[in-house]
C-alpha cells in the first residue's frame, strides 16, 4: 500500500465519525457559518470548548473540515479538497443541512448504514447481483445472525430490499443517500 493510499480516509471510519450527534451538530454549525475557531462553535452549540475541539478534530480527521491557524486560534471550515471521498461527501452533507428538516438525525440514519466495512462489502456485492441469503452466507463466510443483522441494518437504512428470497442494493431517494451509495466502490 502506497503511502498516499493509507492516508486516503476509507468510507467506513468516516461514517463512524459522523454517527455521533454531537459531530453532526458541530458539522452542521460549520455549515451555517465557516470559518469558526473552536470557541465560537463551542458557544453556538452550548458545548464545552474540550467537546467542541474535540468534535472538530475528529471530522478533520477524516477530511471533512480543513483548519488554519489564525493567530492563536485555529479555524475550521468545510474542505474543499477536490481528491478522495471529499468531493462527493462533503456537497452531499451540507445539502442534507440545508434541505433536510432534521438533518443531525437524518445524517445519522443514513451514515450509521456504513459504519462497518462488511456492511460495505455487502452493499457492494448486492449492487452487481441478487443474492439470497444462503449465497451471501457462503460467499462471505459468516455467520447467518451476523449476516441477518447487517442485512437488517443496510434495509432500514434504505439501501436494499427483499423480494423473492433474493436481497438487491437500492438507489437511495436522497443526496446523501446516492453519494454514500457511490463511495461504496471507491
Amino acid at each position: 500500500m502506497t503511502r498516499e493510499a493509507a492516508l486516503q480516509p476509507t468510507l467506513w471510519r468516516t461514517c463512524r465519525v459522523l454517527a455521533n450527534r454531537t459531530r453532526l451538530r458541530v458539522f452542521g454549525c460549520l455549515v451555517q457559518r465557516s470559518p469558526r475557531t473552536v470557541s465560537s462553535v463551542a458557544s453556538r452549540l452550548g458545548l464545552s470548548i474540550p467537546v467542541a475541539s474535540q468534535s472538530l478534530r475528529a471530522l478533520e480527521a477524516r477530511g471533512l473540515l480543513s483548519a488554519r491557524r489564525a493567530g492563536r486560534y485555529v479555524e475550521y471550515r468545510l474542505n474543499a479538497a477536490t481528491t478522495g471521498i471529499v468531493p462527493v461527501l462533503v456537497p452531499a452533507l451540507r445539502s442534507a443541512f440545508r434541505q433536510t428538516t432534521s438533518p443531525v438525525d437524518s445524517v445519522f440514519k443514513l451514515t450509521t448504514a456504513f459504519t462497518h466495512p462488511r456492511r460495505i462489502e455487502i452493499f457492494r456485492t448486492l449492487k452487481r447481483q441478487a443474492r439470497t441469503l444462503g449465497e451471501m452466507r457462503t460467499e462471505f463466510r459468516i455467520s447467518m445472525p451476523a449476516l441477518c443483522r447487517h442485512l437488517a441494518k443496510l434495509k432500514r437504512r434504505g439501501f436494499i430490499v427483499q423480494g423473492c428470497g433474493r436481497y438487491l442494493a437500492t438507489n437511495p431517494c436522497d443526496q446523501l443517500g446516492r453519494a454514500l451509495a457511490r463511495l461504496t466502490d471507491q
